[in-house]
């Protein structure tokens, strides 16, 4: 007897789809996830916690005290999530390896029943004709580095190419693009200063030098995956047929409020520690200058050792930028002042006054195009849109569908905002659609839904939103099929 499928599909009536204009024959289309957000299945198989079990049960910290022990329970549901998956007409799909479920307590050797599911997951993927997109790192250290210094711990970096070093030996052979860490701005400034992510701490040189070691850690599982692969990475050099390697940033575009000084003053300083103190030392090798004085302002000071920035520096083939919204800064409080109550310099963020998501994001698709003109100016680097999406409050119909035009209308926006920086000369070869389906959305537990598929968490039934039927004829359109 064979069972009923775990996904519906909506009937007719929603928004139709058109096709976009200055989108290649190539362009890259996909869904992307998080292992942590979807997984489930925390104690399966010899996975060990990682910071984000031991944050959630920490009273407070997340909302409903909610989390991620069955989340989707995408680890036993996996070969459902791909045909559903392979029906949304994507190409690709961007997922994540749970470091703890590889490599349990961060140390050792391979977890082979751990390394199976993701050996099955590339399997049934390549099977219907989807590419794997592997990112090593979403968040979700081993707790047991953590306790031994996590980030801020210059050993931690030395850590993670061990790690991608057992994934790559694993999947290596049909896993082409793999990114290294994601969003490492989150990593360190929420989860090691404001403590609004795990592990929680609240110390800003901590974090400051867990920007260093989440960087040395990427350069050092480049190095490890292009050894592995057969291709050095030397200075000025790409990676060999087999391997296209990336970083993925979050990424927004920032201008001053006004053309004042404290305001321009304000628009540097955020874009430095946001942006510049990344992709600088990426891609010029180097930190920035102003940033670098503005840390030694306040006491900090970079734990820079020969060969870093050699390492960090190491060629990219592709970054990946997680695009949401952009900003204006103001370097005056609502009062006039300058400086805050410990005498630091004001940054304040200025509403545009435009319409915002559930999350409270501003919905700013001129952004993107502007953050691609600007990446491809001052970087030159290719880049594919590895996360760009938005919460809704969206809730089933009386007809079982989920409607949610608010959605669609911002990814219509959004993927028109990268055709719009193509034509005009950036290099963007990709859009991945955040996400895939609803899931467990980090501090805000299960109450912000971004999936193209709902999920109901009760029965972990999937339906597919009218958005995730307008990204598949959208696809369609404009591939001209």
């Amino acid at each position: 007897m064979t069972a009923a499928p775990s996904h519906t599909t909506a009937p007719a009536g929603r928004p139709v789809a058109q096709a976009v204009g200055g989108l290649p024959a190539d362009f890259r289309w996909g869904v992307a996830t998080s292992a942590y957000q979807i997984e489930g299945a925390a104690r399966a198989d010899g996975r060990t916690p990682s910071i984000w079990d031991t944050f959630c049960r920490v009273p407070g910290a997340v909302a409903g005290g909610e989390n991620g022990d069955t989340a989707c329970d995408h680890y036993h549901r996996m070969p459902e999530d791909v045909a559903m998956i392979a029906d949304l007409g994507v190409d690709t799909y961007r997922f994540s390896l749970a470091w703890p479920r590889i490599q349990p307590h961060g140390s050792g050797p391979a977890n082979a029943r751990g390394l199976a599911f993701y050996d099955r997951l590339v399997d049934t993927l390549l099977e219907r004709g989807i590419t794997p997109w592997v990112t090593l790192y979403h968040w979700d250290l081993p707790q047991e580095l953590e306790d031994a210094g996590g980030w801020p711990h210059r050993d931690t970096a030395h850590r993670f190419a061990d790690y991608a070093g057992l994934a790559h030996a694993a999947l290596g052979d049909r896993v082409r693009h793999w990114t290294t860490l994601n969003e490492p701005w989150c990593s360190a400034w929420l989860g090691y200063f404001t403590g609004e992510h795990a592990p929680g701490r609240r110390d800003f040189g901590a974090a400051m030098h867990a920007v260093h070691h989440l960087l040395l850690g990427h350069g050092l599982a480049a190095r490890r995956l292009r050894e592995m692969a057969g291709t050095p990475g030397a200075p000025g050099t790409a990676s060999a047929p087999g391997l296209e390697l990336g970083i993925t940033l979050n990424l927004g575009h920032g201008v001053p409020h006004t053309d004042s000084p404290a305001d321009v003053a304000a628009a540097r300083r955020a874009d430095g520690m946001g942006t510049r103190l990344y992709l600088d030392p990426l891609v010029h090798g180097r930190y920035p200058e102003d940033v670098v004085a503005d840390l030694a302002d306040r006491g900090v000071r970079l734990p820079v050792r020969d060969g870093d920035l050699a390492a960090i520096s190491a060629p990219l083939d592709v970054l990946g930028v997680n695009y949401y919204s952009s900003h204006r800064f103001s370097g005056t409080d609502e009062h006039g002042a300058e400086t805050d109550a410990d005498g630091r310099p004001v940054v304040r963020d200025v509403p545009h006054g435009l319409p915002r998501t559930a999350m409270g994001w501003e919905i700013v698709p001129e952004g993107l195009t502007a953050l691609l003109l600007r990446l491809h100016r001052d970087y030159g680097l290719p880049t594919v849109i590895t996360e760009n999406g938005a919460a809704f409050d969206d809730r089933p119909a009386a007809d079982g569908s989920v409607p949610d035009a608010d959605r669609i209308a911002y990814l219509d926006q959004h993927i028109r905002a990268v055709a719009a920086a193509r034509q005009a000369g950036a290099d963007v070869r990709g859009y991945f659609a955040w996400s895939l389906m609803d899931n467990f959305e980090w501090a805000y537990g299960y109450a912000k839904r971004f999936g193209i598929v709902r999920v109901d968490y009760d029965t972990q039934r999937r339906t597919v939103k009218d958005s995730g039927h307008w990204y598949r004829d959208t696809i369609r359109a404009t591939r001209g099929r």
